[in-house]
């Protein structure tokens, strides 16, 4: 008499056809775990993008022969990234954020007093500011300094950097927010950033924004814009 029952799988057999359950779970509730982190915004930024930057990202690959010379640690953007709206005061203590320059390409610059490389690079924004800014182009110099306020106030002065509007954010956050999407790791930080806030090129460390170098790649990039944020 035959037994047409399945043989009850042995102990080891079965522990084996669990791993790849047990491997499953870990995954999925690693990835919920970076979604509770992040927010699911953030994984579809990480992995997608926002889509209304692929402009941008256009933009950037059609100029990047443009960046070399004073301007070659220049990093091209290759995949779509809206920037955070970036929070700041203006001279007089005003909020300011990066959505008020919409419809312009700008220059977001983070500096400090403290950071000689900033101090190097400052008169260089202030002649490309001279130079190409206006409707469609415009450099945001931020000073990041936490402590002594009147210390970046006076060096604009001394240095006579006139054409620079003076823009701070004493708490820093504008560092720690483009530290988040992974564009800033060091001082100075510039972001060239397109009329819709996405991303067109960054470069950590200074340049040497007043050469031609800078001029014609800057040129290349600016456009009327006819969208916002």
């Amino acid at each position: 008499m035959t037994n047409d029952m399945p043989e009850k799988p042995s102990a080891s057999a079965a522990a084996t056809r669990r791993i790849p359950l047990v491997i499953g779970a870990v995954v999925v509730g690693a990835a919920l775990g970076f979604a509770g982190v992040y927010g699911i915004g953030g994984l579809k930024r990480g992995f997608g993008g926002d889509s209304a930057c692929s402009g941008a990202v256009s933009l950037a690959q059609k100029i990047a022969p443009l960046a070399h010379g004073e301007v070659a640690a220049l990093t091209m953007a290759t995949s779509p990234l809206r920037l955070p709206d970036l929070a700041f005061e203006d001279a007089d203590g005003k909020p300011k954020k990066l959505s008020d320059w919409r419809g312009k390409t700008v220059l977001v610059n983070l500096w400090a007093t403290w950071c000689v490389p900033c101090r190097k690079e400052m008169p260089a924004l202030d002649s490309l500011q001279t130079k190409l800014g206006g409707k469609d182009f415009e450099v945001v110099a931020i000073n990041i300094d936490t402590r002594d306020p009147d210390k970046p106030r006076n060096f604009v002065k001394e240095a006579n950097l006139t054409r620079l509007g003076y823009f701070s954010d004493q708490k820093a956050k504008v560092f720690q927010d483009l530290k988040s999407v992974g564009k800033a790791l060091g001082m100075p930080t510039s972001v060239l950033v397109d009329g819709q806030g996405c991303e067109i090129a960054t470069i950590a460390g200074p340049a040497e924004w007043a050469s031609e170098d800078a001029i014609k790649l800057i040129k290349a990039a600016v456009k009327p814009a006819t969208a916002g944020f």
